[in-house]
Order: structure tokens, then C-alpha cells, then sequence
């Protein structure tokens, strides 16, 4: 019993010791891996740490295209950071947008799948049109009053031509609270560029 308890008290003091040597292990392998596998492990490091430069460049381009892992997880995390920033964050996606400028700041007709409801008087039988305002001006007039600006994260922004590239580029500087982020495709490690140089890497 007494070679029990030695042996208990020696593992507790072991268990702490062990977690300390694995910990400095995978930090010194994550350290490694910032060195020998170039932009991997830079992005990584910045996002274990704060996603600092991130917040640096869109915050300087005002509109950024970014390039995510197939197996998803990265973009969320980055948002997270921009979250607590201060931005506020709005999800859409670039398919059904149909035309940008109208969706982003103008009012805009949308006519809902009428489901066999069809529209009264002489008109074509095809459902009514509702009309929907700017989602810009919505959510701006929303915002927090400790906000720093509105986040639009458009996923699917490989789907846009150039011009729509183009406008979105351009609309944080007729917008200054406005900040884009638009995911231009995949790649096997999270960067970025500003959403202008993506056109000429296109």
C-alpha cells in the first residue's frame, strides 16, 4: 500500500513535467514548421497569435481577395479575430446576387418563386415583385455605436466577372465603413491580396 501511494504521488508530480515537455515540443516543431514551409506556417502563426496583418491590409486596401482551404475552418477564425475588432460581420454569398451595385446599395426588385401563386389583373401570371432595400445602407444604419464598420464576407467570389470584382474593389472608398472580403477560390493554405490584384492574378 505505502509502495501505492509513492507510486501516486510520483505520477502526480510526473503528469505536469510531461505536459510541459509536449507543449514546448509542438511549439518548437509549429516554430519550425513558420520557417521551412513559407506561407503555411506564417499564416498559421499569425492566426494562433492575433491575425494582426489581416486586419492591417484590409484595413489599408479596404477590400481584400482571399484564397481558403478546401476543408474549411480558416475563414471562420479570421472573422473571429475581425469580430473582435470591432467589425460587425455579414455573410452572403456571390451566387443569386444578380446585379451588385442594385443588391449592395440601391433598391432593388426581386420576384420569390410564386409556387403556383399566381398575380392578379392583366399582368403575366408569374408572381409579384417585392421590392428590397440596399443591404448596405440597412446594415450600416444598424450598427453598433461602438462599431468599427460593416465586415461583408461574400463567399463564392469565383462566380463574379470583372466588372462585379471591380465595384466591390472600389466601394469601400464611396462606403469608408465599409470593409470586403471576398473569397476568390481555394488553395491549400489561408492568404490574401488586395481584391484590386486579384483581377491581374485572374
Amino acid at each position: 500500500m505505502t509502495d501505492f501511494f509513492v507510486g501516486v504521488g510520483f505520477w502526480r508530480g510526473y503528469v505536469p513535467l510531461y505536459n510541459s515537455v509536449i507543449c514546448n515540443v509542438f511549439l518548437s516543431h509549429l516554430a519550425a514548421s513558420s520557417t521551412t514551409l513559407g506561407g503555411i506556417g506564417r499564416n498559421n502563426m499569425a492566426l494562433i497569435a492575433t491575425g494582426n496583418q489581416l486586419l492591417r491590409d484590409l484595413e489599408k486596401s479596404g477590400a481584400l481577395g482571399v484564397y481558403v482551404p478546401l476543408e474549411g475552418g480558416f475563414e471562420g477564425r479570421y472573422q473571429r479575430r475581425l469580430r473582435a475588432a470591432g467589425y460587425t460581420a455579414l455573410n452572403i454569398t456571390a451566387r443569386g446576387l444578380g446585379d451588385v451595385a442594385m443588391y449592395l446599395t440601391g433598391v432593388h426588385g426581386v420576384r420569390p418563386p410564386h409556387l403556383g401563386k399566381k398575380s392578379l389583373g392583366s399582368g403575366a401570371a408569374v408572381g409579384y415583385v417585392y421590392y428590397v432595400p440596399p443591404i448596405i445602407s440597412t446594415q450600416l444604419e444598424q450598427l453598433p455605436p461602438k462599431s468599427k464598420g460593416l465586415l461583408l464576407w461574400i463567399i463564392e467570389g469565383n462566380i463574379l466577372s470583372r466588372q462585379e470584382v471591380e465595384y466591390l474593389a472600389n466601394l469601400p472608398k464611396m462606403e469608408p465603413k465599409v470593409k470586403i472580403v471576398v473569397e476568390m477560390g481555394g488553395d491549400r493554405y489561408f492568404r490574401w491580396m488586395p481584391l484590386q490584384d486579384t483581377l491581374a492574378a485572374a
